[in-house]
């Protein structure tokens, strides 16, 4: 099962800019390879070099002791055992998860005649007969109930049971991250490459695919582990290498290096605390009342109130209801029962837009799928919620990039260019933008679902610090987060939810780890 695979003086550039530079080193057939680095530092570019969804622009790949030949693409890396999970999904919604597992991969039957189709013919005239070779009817047809039993098995794999027919778009995000792991090991990976794979998952989750890993290198399958999580890079892998502005700074045993020390190699200077001092809870009276709020299927009966200048946290295991919670309180999805009242006012929110102008806006868990869009210019993405700040009545460009030129600074959005593509930003650098969008129509109450998901140590830090700086300026802010330091080093209270309820709310001194798991699981 094992692959070698070794990088020779690759460079990457990207028009002008270069992002990797001469990066060389070899990986050790079946072991567990941590890949860290800031967003932006040149892991996902190399990644995709390697599993053929890019080609360098200068140096090797060799893979088994042979050179990689230019223009393979994926397929012919997929052929040598190399399967990237993306960290964005990359999932067909229309389909199936079966037809999403195979897509291109398909199971074929064999041939087979057309019922009813004789396999003699008339001949030329004169009476004789020509027998026909049995040839396939149309083409060859897909094995269904192979591809299914197949998908079933991967997906029992990774604990996720669920009809292999199931069309991907009924999916909530954590099962999406689990079809496409699902979707690696049904093509036989020697060398896999995870790129954020607990992002959404829960405790339980995780810990079902830490065993996988384990599983995976006792067969010896070779796995790079791209994870901003330090805790679990420290957990399961045996070496790290850390990159940075698309150099190879550092490779280390992972038991010779601290989770700090990796911090550190990761942003090139000692990183102070992650976050910053909490501030003192607010007085006076909330901005925003919800009062038994209902969302069909998820979320039932759920009251709760944020005040100016609050963090207020939401904790729950994958599939509590949160986002749902919060889809229903916007309008993105129907709400039966509930009211709403902001800064004093009850109002009725039809959708985002409404809850815009009222002052209250959303940043979704899924920064592609929902809230960017991705392939537009930065400048639109920054200005479409306040698109009638610039369309009076004629739209003013030269105002929009004014206004992104701002953003970028203020947010330190990375870009070599305001004139790209929301596409071409690194992960982290999306989020910023995403954020800076949903904070340019000037809210009063911002909620932020999974602020930093796929989100390295240093930006994670830079968005805690912007988070308290809402706060500080009057904002209620609340965050939903499956990362519980988080939630605990950023909140006044967390509101912990366990199948569509409310369970408890928790602040200080109960604000702990232990006492958020047992309300999150009901196991008090």
């Amino acid at each position: 099962m094992s692959v070698a695979v070794e990088f020779r003086n690759v460079t990457k550039e990207f028009g002008p800019v270069r992002v990797l530079h001469g990066v060389s080193f070899a990986l050790q057939p079946g072991k567990v390879v941590g890949l860290l680095g800031e967003n932006g530092a040149g892991k996902s570019t190399l990644m995709k070099i390697l599993a053929g969804y890019e080609s360098p622009t200068s140096g090797e790949v060799v893979v088994d002791g042979a050179v990689r030949a230019p223009g393979g693409g994926s397929r012919a890396a997929e052929a040598q055992g190399i399967v990237l999970i993306h960290q964005e999904f990359n999932l067909a919604d229309d389909l199936t998860i079966a037809q999403n597992v195979f897509l291109g991969h398909e199971i074929k039957r064999g041939p087979f005649l057309a019922p009813g189709r004789p396999k003699a013919e008339s001949g030329p005239p004169g009476g004789q007969q020509a027998t026909r070779s049995a040839r396939p009817w149309g083409s060859w047809f897909l094995d269904d109930k192979a591809m299914r039993e197949k998908t079933r098995a991967a997906l029992a794999q990774v604990g996720l049971q669920i009809d292999p027919d199931t069309r991907v778009r009924n999916l909530i995000v954590a099962e999406k991250q689990l079809v496409e792991i699902a979707r690696a090991l049904a093509r036989n990976a020697r060398l896999l490459i995870m790129d954020e794979p607990t992002a959404t998952l829960t405790p339980g989750e995780t810990e079902r695919l830490f065993a996988l890993m384990a599983e995976l290198k006792a067969a010896g399958v070779t796995i790079i582990y791209i994870s901003h999580k330090l805790d679990e890079v420290e957990r399961t892998t045996d070496e790290v290498v850390v990159m940075r502005d698309g150099l190879l700074v550092a490779r280390e045993p992972t038991a010779s290096v601290t989770r700090r020390q990796m911090a550190n190699l990761m942003v090139g200077r000692e990183l102070a605390d992650l976050f910053p001092p909490k501030l003192p809870a607010p007085a006076g009276e909330p901005i925003i009342k919800v009062r038994g709020l209902t969302v069909p299927g998820w979320a039932e009966d759920v009251s709760f109130e944020v005040r100016r200048g609050e963090i207020l946290g939401f904790a729950g295991l994958v599939g509590a209801g949160r986002t749902e919670l919060f889809e229903g309180l916007l309008g993105l999805r129907p709400r039966s029962a509930g009211t709403v009242e902001l800064a004093g006012k009850q109002v009725a929110l039809k959708s985002p837009r409404d809850a815009a102008r009222h002052g209250l806006t959303y940043l979704s868990e899924d920064r592609k799928g929902k809230g960017l869009h991705v392939h537009f210019a930065l400048r639109p993405n920054l200005t479409l919620m306040a698109l009638e700040r610039y369309a009076k009545p004629w739209l003013k460009p030269a105002a929009e990039q004014t206004a992104l030129r701002d953003a970028v600074q203020e947010f330190g959005i990375r870009t070599g260019s305001l004139d790209v593509r929301a596409s071409s930003l690194s992960g982290g650098n999306q989020q910023k933008l995403a954020l800076a969008k949903v904070l340019h129509p000037g809210p009063s109450v911002v909620v932020l679902d999974e602020p930093t998901r796929g989100v390295d140590v240093g930006a994670k830090r830079e968005i805690y610090h912007l988070v308290q700086r809402l706060a500080e300026q009057g904002l209620a802010v609340i965050v939903i987060s499956s990362e519980l330091m988080e939630l605990i080093g950023l909140c006044h209270r967390v509101a912990v939810m366990r199948a569509g309820r409310l369970q408890t709310t928790l602040q200080e001194p109960n604000l702990t780890e232990e006492e958020l798991i047992v309300h999150a699981t009901g196991t008090r």
